[in-house]
């Protein structure tokens, strides 16, 4: 199925990998994932999208749900570009969009994620999928449906260990366990809360902890103002922003790897007032900037110095 862009711009690449899903694997020119118990596959050409869902679904509506492309990125943009280091992470990755994930694999996910490199985090949830999931069966391939609150609240902690989440197995279990009797807390509930209110209902979960809490509301949750703070993003602090901070808070927070909840909360606030209400679209710039943009400009940039010297007609890369 064809998908023309209404809403302009969308790059398809910079979205799925940026690293805020953990379920796409790219072959070829194509996309594969697996979104609310569907195998997607999508590829971009120019201004189209090209879409197969399997089990079959003829509703468009899925993938621009997913692909939040009712969002109106050029007023999202113009919104959150307030200096030159993110006109820079939006120039690198334009048209990337935050993508609509289903709330419970989102906050499986990034429970899992703590103190986990991308692949590891990706092979976490496959392993997961393969031990509790459905399988489908497309393209010669075998995909894995993630499994529900219900499935893995009845399983044992020895199982989901041999699923290499560690000591986070334990969260797993007892969260899915509060999800699935649903008496005290109900995930869709919290998109119809404010974001404080919501944040702090998830802080209540085991295992969750300021970004774990902070990406499931952006990722999953439709609260855009959300701002996770990581490894990167205080590196961006230190590098950037570090003069809308008193010098001491960034002396303290330099001198260790890791935020206390105060710190963190500070950094958060100052994401939220600094790019307003879309400060989680700015955060996943500078964040995929961060990781792969920042390197490759620089490369570039050598390149270009490089074919000055010798007098070679300058490439320009897209």
């Amino acid at each position: 199925m064809l998908l023309e862009r209404s809403a302009l711009p969308f790059d398809l690449d910079h979205t799925l990998g940026c690293g805020q899903a953990f379920r796409w694997e790219q072959l070829g020119d194509w996309w594969y994932g697996v979104v609310r118990q569907r195998v997607v596959k999508i590829r971009q050409t120019n201004d189209k999208l090209e879409f197969q869902v399997f089990p079959p679904t003829d509703d468009a509506e899925f993938i621009k749900s997913y692909f939040r492309l009712d969002d109106n990125l050029p007023l999202i943009l113009s919104g959150i570009s307030r200096d030159e280091h993110i006109r820079r992470a939006i120039q690198h990755a334009h048209g990337l969009r935050i993508a609509r994930q289903e709330p419970w694999e989102c906050l499986v996910s990034y429970i899992c994620a703590t103190c986990k490199n991308i692949p590891a985090i990706k092979n976490v949830i496959l392993n997961l999928a393969k031990e509790f999931g459905r399988k489908i069966r497309t393209d010669h391939r075998d995909f894995y449906t993630f499994p529900d609150p219900h499935t893995i609240s009845t399983t044992d902690l020895k199982t989901l260990e041999r699923c290499r989440l560690g000591y986070r197995a334990r969260y797993v279990l007892e969260t899915s366990r509060i999800i699935h009797e649903g008496e005290d807390f109900d995930l869709e509930a919290l998109r119809r809360m404010d974001y404080e209110e919501a944040k702090h209902a998830l802080l209540q979960l085991p295992g969750v902890g300021h970004k774990t809490a902070d990406c499931v509301l952006l990722f999953a949750l439709d609260k855009l103002e959300a701002f996770p703070v990581d490894t990167w993003i205080k590196k961006d602090i230190f590098s950037y922003y570090s003069k809308h901070f008193e010098k001491r808070f960034i002396e303290e927070i330099s001198s260790r790897p890791s935020l206390t909840p105060r710190e963190y909360r500070e950094i958060g606030s100052f994401g939220r007032r600094y790019f307003g209400k879309y400060a989680g679209y700015a955060q996943e710039y500078l964040f995929h900037y961060k990781r792969v943009g920042a390197r490759h400009d620089q490369s570039q940039g050598q390149c270009a110095s490089l074919a000055n010297t010798n007098q070679l007609r300058r490439l320009n890369y897209p």
